[in-house]
């Protein structure tokens, strides 16, 4: 089985998943953060060190939908990028609905009881994870 990296990709943070080596679990890696949004040249090259550190053969990065399933200003953004690491990579690059992850990261920061702060410090990692698994988990059925 191949590694898969998953990306939430945020206006001034990525959040980075990396799978196990059978394809089973997501495991959050780290969140790559950003001076500013249009900066993205030591974000892909990050990306670029832990896909080779990983042995990163796809990656899946969340697609931000509206609710009624358009998409917005952010998903524009969010194929900008996919076509950008697309050519530095050289990997596929798939592009999975996120919809209530972070709804979902949310309530998983509640149960755990991290407030303020140090919500905000995982908050990406755990979308990243959670857009990783529902990845994975497509491809079991």
């Amino acid at each position: 089985m191949e590694r898969i990296m998953g990306l939430d990709f945020g206006s001034k943070t990525v959040g980075v998943a990396i799978s196990d080596p059978l394809g089973l679990t997501a495991q959050g890696k780290e969140i790559i953060r950003r001076e500013r949004p249009d900066k993205l040249r030591r974000t892909c090259a990050r990306i670029e060190e832990l896909i080779g550190e990983n042995d990163v053969k796809r990656i899946v990065m969340g697609l931000p939908m509206r609710m009624d399933g358009e998409e917005g200003e952010r998903a524009k953004f969010t194929r900008e990028f996919k076509e950008m690491l697309e050519r530095r990579t050289g990997l596929e690059v798939i592009l999975w609905d996120e919809r209530l992850t972070t709804v979902a990261a949310d309530r998983y920061m509640d149960e755990a009881g991290r407030k303020g702060e140090a919500r905000r410090e995982v908050v990406d990692e755990i979308a990243a994870v959670l857009i990783l698994q529902g990845y994975l988990d497509s491809l079991e059925r």
